[in-house]
Order: C-alpha cells, then structure tokens, then sequence
C-alpha cells in the first residue's frame, strides 16, 4: 500500500514515533484517526508524494508508535504532548518547518500544534472536526449517541478497555460501516491492518487514555484558548463529510466552516462526499483539495 516509502521508528523523548516517507518536495506531515493507524493514507499519501515530502506518522498510543505509560491526570495522551510528539519527529527528519493535514484525532494533535507551535506549521488541513472545545460545549443527546467512543472510551479504567479487548473487530467494524458511505471500499488487509493494531492491549489502554485526555486536559486548554483569542495564524483548510452530523447539526453557526472562522482566521473549506473516512472512500476529491491547498 506503501511502496517505494522508507520506515522509521524515530525517538522523540519519552517515546517512539513509527512514520513512512516518501517524496522531495515540501515536508507534508498527516494525522491518522481512530479506530485507524497511518494506513488511512494509503489511497491518499502516494499521489501526494509526487508534489510533497509526504510523512505518515502513527500518533502515540496508535499503531507502531510508542504507548508510554500514562498518569492519573492522562497527561502523556494530551493533543499537546502528541504534537510535540510531531515535532521532534520532523526535525529529526530534518524539518523545522512544514504543513500539516490530520484526520479525525490526528486533527486535533494538528490543530494544537498550530496553536502551541505556530513558527513551525506552514499550512494546516484539518479532515472532519470542529475544535473538541467546541464539540463538547455543544454535546446534546445527538451528540452522545451517534459519537459513543467520546462518552464510552473516556470513562474510567478498566471498564472501556475491556469492552474493546473483548471484541476489537467490532468495533473496527462499527465505525468503517457506520461512519462512512461504502463499507465495501475498506478493503481486508486495511480492515485487519486495524484489527491487529486495536488488538494490543496496550494501545486499547493509550487509546483510551487519550478520550479522557480530550475531555479533561484538552477540553480546559480549548477553553481558555478562545477566553484569552488565542488564533491559529497560518492557512487553514476545514474538509468535512457531506450530509453528515458535521454538515447539519451546526447550520445556525454557519457550520464547521463558521466554527473554524473563530479559530483560524484565514480558513477556507467544504463539504465533500464519502463519509466520515472520505480519505479511504473519496481519495480522487480528497487529493485534489490537499494538492492545491499546500501546493
């Protein structure tokens, strides 16, 4: 799915960040989300990697990246412990400067390092979020019940955790077949690709340790963020799923485009077709947005 990428499994203190690279262009580095791994890309990541020098990271916790033990306050699995995460790995790649897309939490780790980083992000690309601050401010029973794995997996130890070691594949299988437009577009290897990485009980536990993160220590920084205007400075790209819980449920604010004018003053963006997974179901629309916008 990757060919011709080099591997590594880059130290960046306190942990380790296993990430593909292809390319020579400018440094391009892209976010996974959950229930997924760096493998979200492989329709994606290619075609870019003949403009750009294309990084796919897993996010700590994820895939083959480091899941280093946690605190009580969740801590080590903060978006700002996870964007500093990234860069050290570009630097130790020999980037001190480059352009960011992120997908689902991968957005969230792309959007604090624009905040907490800003000398170091070029352009920002953020897939289908609004600011977790923003989300959890206007949680409603739609909210609980169609996002489960932000109330379920940010409960407290162990009970998340053991719910998803009983039957990883279904939850893989959940969010593939009800998040997205085309279950048949995942393919078996990817499916199991994230099966194998959902599977380990010690990335179940940093997973999980980064919901609670996001409702507690991310949560607070959101919040005080936008108390004190705080703005992302570079230009910013918002891609969100068409006719999704993102594209309705915030009409009255003018939609995540209009959410993301509070954050990002120099963002642009839309909806495009392909569910919530519209990098692995919708690649052709997704490259052509992520071509011209970090072009």
């Amino acid at each position: 799915m990757f060919d011709g990428f080099d591997t590594a499994q880059i130290d960046v203190g306190g942990t380790t960040i296993f990430a593909r690279r292809k390319g020579d262009g400018r440094p391009l580095l892209m976010l996974h989300g959950f229930p997924e791994t760096h493998v979200m890309w492989h329709r994606v990541a290619p075609a870019l990697a003949d403009r750009f020098t294309v990084v796919c990271a897993d996010l700590r916790g994820y895939g083959r990246s480091g899941k280093p033990a946690s605190t009580p306050d969740h801590a080590p699995y903060a978006k700002g412990a996870m964007a500093l995460d990234m860069v050290r790995l570009m630097e130790a790649l020999g980037f001190r400067t480059f352009s960011v897309a992120g997908h689902d939490r991968g957005a969230r780790v792309a959007y604090r390092l624009a905040l907490d980083h800003p000398d170091r992000v070029e352009r920002l690309a953020l897939l289908d979020v609004i600011p977790t601050g923003e989300a959890f401010s206007r949680a409603d029973i739609r909210f609980a019940l169609a996002f489960w794995p932000w109330s379920l997996l940010a409960q407290p130890a162990p009970l998340p955790e053991r719910l998803i070691a009983a039957a990883p594949d279904a939850v893989v299988n959940d969010a593939l077949d009800n998040w997205g437009s085309d279950p048949a577009s995942f393919p078996a290897e990817v499916r199991s690709a994230y099966f194998e990485a959902l599977s380990d009980p010690e990335s179940i536990h940093a997973i999980c340790e980064e919901y609670r993160a996001a409702a507690d220590i991310d949560f607070a920084r959101d919040i005080e963020d936008r108390a004190a205007n705080r703005h992302i400075g570079c230009p910013t790209l918002a891609l969100w799923s068409k006719e999704s819980a993102l594209d309705n449920w915030y009409e009255q604010v003018g939609g995540p485009l209009g959410i993301w004018q509070k954050w990002a003053p120099d963002v642009t963006g839309r909806a495009i077709g392909g569910g919530h997974f519209f990098p692995e179901q919708n690649p052709r629309e997704t490259i052509s947005e992520l071509s011209a916008f970090f072009e």
